[in-house]
């Protein structure tokens, strides 16, 4: 006979919706930053900061796509843990490229890491998470905050044409653009990003029916979007920006798994939506400057 108490903790750790039906996203609750500003709680240093992931979770990939965007391979060590998730969280197997163990702590969970930052810790092991090794605690486990820091608070340790006030455009959050990025982000988010989970934990038809059609409605004003020429071949142009990384994560998962797993099957981006798919086809395959030799490619794994 299985464990009651183990029973109660998987039973927990699979359940996404609420009582009525509809996921709901746990808020991240580490939310400290990294500065450039040498006397900040958490200043930038090379070497310091460690990113923990996992290659499957979209949140946790448009980060390593930053990281690798801006070259910061070398500031800020990479951990990377299997895709199978326990009532202990991700775990370290070795498996397909993975760590078979927390290189820092010898942890085989990331519950671990979580409960060496807060002991009264009681949430969802989520990633991606930013570790400072230094105050041996969790920085920050919110993604939309962590990209932003790396967009600015390591260019002192970057070749210079990688730095946001060198890079073409204005780099990846120009501030001519950030009220139209942001906004994006806004609606993307709600309807896309979180709208295919919306779908695919949605454990009653009610719950599936209220966010299907706003996920296939936002995939129809994205593929308008696109028709702008001056929204082409980039979300907002010329050159990648946040909106574009944010979306990736989200489309280049769509037909492999969110259409047939998460039942978001209405349409599919190959077949249905022709600019859309060649934007994505252009951020996958493309390796020359504006991608730093592959960033979108490198960091993707199927």
């Amino acid at each position: 006979m299985a464990n009651t108490d183990t029973s109660i903790k998987q039973a927990a750790i699979y359940k996404f919706s609420a009582e009525d039906g509809q996921f709901k996203r746990q808020t991240s609750q580490f939310r400290s930053y990294v500065s450039a500003d040498p006397t900040a709680e958490f200043p930038a240093e090379a070497g310091r900061y460690v990113l923990y992931l996992n290659y499957g979770c979209p949140w946790a990939h448009r980060v390593n796509i930053v990281r690798s965007l801006k070259g910061l391979e070398n500031v800020i060590q990479l951990v990377a843990m299997d895709h199978i998730l326990t009532p202990n969280g991700w775990t370290y197997t070795g498996r397909d490229g993975t760590d078979p163990q927390d290189p820092l702590h010898g942890f085989k969970y990331l519950r671990d890491l979580y409960l060496k930052a807060d002991p009264n810790y009681n949430a969802r092991f989520t990633v991606p998470v930013l570790w400072d090794k230094k105050k041996s605690t969790i920085v920050n486990n919110e993604s939309s905050e962590i990209i932003r820091m790396l967009y600015f608070a390591f260019d002192a340790f970057i070749a210079p044409h990688l730095r946001e006030q060198n890079r073409p455009g204005g780099g990846l959050y120009p501030e001519h653009l950030r009220q139209d990025i942001d906004a994006m982000n806004d609606w993307v988010y709600n309807t896309v990003n979180n709208g295919v989970y919306k779908v695919g934990f949605a454990s009653t038809q009610a719950a599936y029916d209220a966010n299907i059609y706003p996920l296939f409605k936002s995939l129809d004003r994205l593929e308008e979007h696109l028709a702008d020429r001056a929204h082409q071949p980039y979300l907002f142009g010329p050159h990648i920006t946040e909106a574009d990384v944010r979306l990736f994560v989200t489309l280049i998962r769509f037909d492999v798994a969110y259409y047939n797993i998460f039942k978001c099957n209405l349409k599919m981006i190959r077949h249905d939506y022709p600019r859309l798919h060649l934007w994505l086809r252009r951020l996958y395959w493309d390796e020359g400057p504006e991608t730093n030799g592959g960033a979108f490619k490198n960091t993707t794994w199927f």
